[in-house]
């Protein structure tokens, strides 16, 4: 009785890690991309490793950030005529007036979130899409807001083509997303005048937001934690340029 216990004990174990085994792999494909049409070429693949090291060489130091750097391809989200400058460390343009973000923008603000797997984090400013695949490739549950509907099913076209699934919207990023809140944290890709009031009352007790808050001629990045039901402390990292953000919809 004692062997045949032993066996069935044994044979249990095996499935249930093999039970693991296909769930992880099941949830990796949901978040990478399987492609094989669009997965980065060697060459490609070399200059997001360069882009990611020159950014830990600027003083980013997470490393979910950088391996996201590493393994998103920037290229895929600039026009044809672009492509060439994808890898270097500056903002290109995109539709409707907008810019994809330098990638160390990109990644200070990353890294200014403290993203843990799993965490819940409501984008507003989808753009291209780039910062939203960053954030799915740290492993972040992503909601990201678009003002403009063309770059909305743009930005929704091309993740979900390169494997990324976050719950996209189109709508007034000043009114954030009430239904799904409250968010573990929030990043706002444009600069408002000040913190938008809606946005700080949808992150939950503990959670803080990330926000370049300032006119056209510049911006403090700044962070925004929520420390109570009507409490929150806030704190300033740096000086940067991000295009206005405004109010509203437009097709």
């Amino acid at each position: 009785m004692k062997t045949i216990r032993k066996h069935q004990i044994t044979l249990l174990t095996i499935l249930l890690c093999c039970a693991g085994l296909i769930t992880c792999s099941s949830n990796k494909t949901k978040s990478r991309n399987t492609n094989p049409e669009v997965i980065m070429d060697s060459r490609q693949m070399t200059e997001a490793a360069k882009l990611a090291k020159q950014l830990e060489q600027k003083g980013i130091s997470d490393q979910l950030v950088l391996k996201a750097i590493a393994n998103v391809p920037r290229h895929e989200f600039v026009d044809e005529e672009l492509r060439g400058a994808a890898y270097i460390d500056r903002p290109l343009p995109i539709e409707r007036g907008q810019t994809i973000s330098q990638p160390f923008t990109v990644a200070y603000q990353s890294e200014l979130l403290k993203i843990k797997p799993g965490e819940k984090v409501l984008e507003i400013g989808t753009g291209s899409g780039y910062q939203a695949a960053i954030l799915c490739e740290m492993g972040a549950d992503v909601y990201s807001i678009e003002r403009y509907e063309e770059l909305y099913l743009s930005a929704k076209k091309r993740l979900n083509s390169l494997g990324y699934f976050p719950h996209l919207f189109y709508g007034d990023g000043y009114e954030g997303l009430p239904d799904d809140a409250p968010f573990d944290k929030i990043l706002v890709t444009a600069a408002p005048d000040k913190v938008p009031e809606k946005l700080m009352y949808q992150l939950r007790i503990g959670g803080w937001m990330v926000v370049p808050v300032g006119g056209r001629s510049g911006q403090k990045m700044t962070i925004i934690k929520r420390t109570g039901e009507e409490s929150f402390k806030e704190s300033l990292h740096g000086d940067f340029i991000f295009v206005p953000m405004q109010k509203g919809v437009e097709k």
